[in-house]
């Protein structure tokens, strides 16, 4: 079932842990993805963009504070809550100065845990009141949850509303299926870009011949002036 709030990743070596860190996420409505190894969890976080990363700082192959360090250099400013031991505070400091946004320290409550995801989550996303957006003769209202295209209201499932959205929030930005399952979705497994398909043909059917919704091949989906 696609979960609502985004996808989370999860980057933590300790098999027992994650899976408590997925069991809770998910059952708050996020989806998960878990790398056991820095290298993979910061490839995977380039190629999901998650939501938020949940971010141990003891991790094989790269550890958490140069995670952190190539994550804010390479411009991803992705929320991250660090995962430290009581007896690394030195380097939960340095995290935080490079750019992690808080830190649980072990052992912690997994409710915990969630309670500061969603805070990350909120400060990061601003002001809850968004304009409506407007492209060319598509509006599409965020509060209301409301669309009209060519002077008409277009009818649109939640899935249709969030996909529009997303791409409308973005005008140009050319977004591959799986940053779109990842964002839209909230799924783990991108392998499955068929989903994405699907919906912007749906889109297109009830858009029109004039939607603004761009094919471009190879990479994936925008959006232009209609």
């Amino acid at each position: 079932m696609p979960q609502d709030k985004g996808l989370v990743l999860i980057v933590e070596d300790e098999a027992h842990i994650a899976d408590l860190q997925r069991l809770y996420l998910t059952r708050d409505g996020f989806g998960v993805h878990v790398e056991s190894d820095g290298r993979a969890g910061l490839a995977a976080a380039r190629r999901l963009r998650p939501v938020a990363i949940v971010l141990d700082l003891t991790l094989p192959g790269l550890d958490g504070v140069e995670f952190c360090r190539l994550l804010r250099d390479s411009g991803d400013w992705t929320p991250v809550v660090m995962v430290t031991a009581r007896d690394e505070e030195a380097d939960r400091i340095i995290g935080l100065e490079l750019g992690a946004d808080d830190y649980v320290t072990k052992p912690f409550s997994p409710r915990e845990l969630v309670a500061r995801i969603r805070t990350v989550l909120r400060r990061a996303a601003g002001p809850p009141v968004e304009p409506v957006l407007t492209l060319g003769t598509l509006t599409l209202d965020p509060a209301r949850r409301t669309v009209h295209h060519e002077g008409r209201p277009v009818d649109l499932t939640t899935t249709e509303f969030n996909l529009l959205a997303y791409l409308m929030r973005r005008p140009g930005q050319v977004f591959t299926r799986a940053q779109l399952l990842s964002h839209v979705w909230g799924y783990a497994d991108y392998r499955d870009g068929r989903v994405v398909d699907v919906y912007v043909s749906q889109l297109r059917g009830k858009l029109g011949d004039a939607g603004p919704i761009r094919t471009v091949r190879g990479v994936g989906y925008s959006v232009g002036p209609a």
